[in-house]
């Protein structure tokens, strides 16, 4: 029989501080590094600082899967799929010395994890559970379902304003925002919904915290 006092070994632990800082931590590295790049080498060489900060970007996601590999025993495949992407648009980012190969990654990102969401809803199934490996205890199906509606629309609308943004912003303006603004709302986003799991099956036996509004934000790559 199971010790009670012990965790679950088939059951993910709430890891969602360390998860937001896995999905957070190598944007902000690219934000940085870019900035600093631009100051060191002055504004007349733009492209020097995008290609130091996408190639720090690129060592920063490595980090992040081999971490989250080691402190939490998985990888979601959502963050295979964003390490993926951006070594895969990081390298023509810096091959072609064009910006617009790292821009256009998010909106492919998002637009894959929507359809991916919606086609799984049209087969009854909440794709969104295995997809972020996220335990929830005492969530059920119903509750899954909504959730992974309600982000399948959110990275609809994602994909929508990146593409917005990067098409009239300057490259400056858009990567604040994205570093910045497109985290805060994500997880708000992700806070917004807590109510909602609590009203199909969501377990208060334990304090709710950060962990549970990190567990469900996706990756900000």
């Amino acid at each position: 029989m199971a010790d009670p006092k012990k965790p679950d070994p088939q059951k993910p632990a709430h890891s969602g501080n360390l998860s937001l800082a896995l999905d957070f931590g190598p944007l902000l590295v690219f934000f940085l590094t870019y900035k600093g790049a631009g100051w060191l080498w002055g504004p007349g060489n733009p492209i020097t600082a995008m290609t130091f900060g996408t190639a720090a970007f690129m060592a920063a996601i490595v980090i992040a899967v081999i971490i989250s590999k080691v402190k939490l025993g998985r990888v979601s495949p959502m963050l295979w799929l964003s390490a993926l992407l951006i070594l895969f648009f990081g390298g023509l980012t810096i091959y072609f010395r064009d910006q617009s190969f790292i821009q256009i990654k998010p909106t492919i990102i998002y637009a894959f994890f929507a359809l991916m969401l919606f086609a799984g809803l049209m087969r009854g199934k909440a794709l969104l559970k295995y997809l972020l490996q996220a335990a929830y205890d005492g969530l059920t199906e119903e509750g899954w379902r909504k959730l992974s509606r309600n982000w399948a629309f959110f990275f609809v609308f994602m994909a929508l304003a990146n593409e917005i943004m990067r098409r009239t912003m300057s490259f400056d303006s858009w990567l604040a925002i994205k570093v910045w603004g497109v985290t805060i709302v994500s997880v708000v986003f992700a806070a917004a919904n807590i109510p909602m799991l609590m009203r199909h099956g969501l377990d208060l036996g334990e304090k709710l915290d950060s962990d549970e509004v990190g567990e469900t934000t996706p990756p900000q790559g």
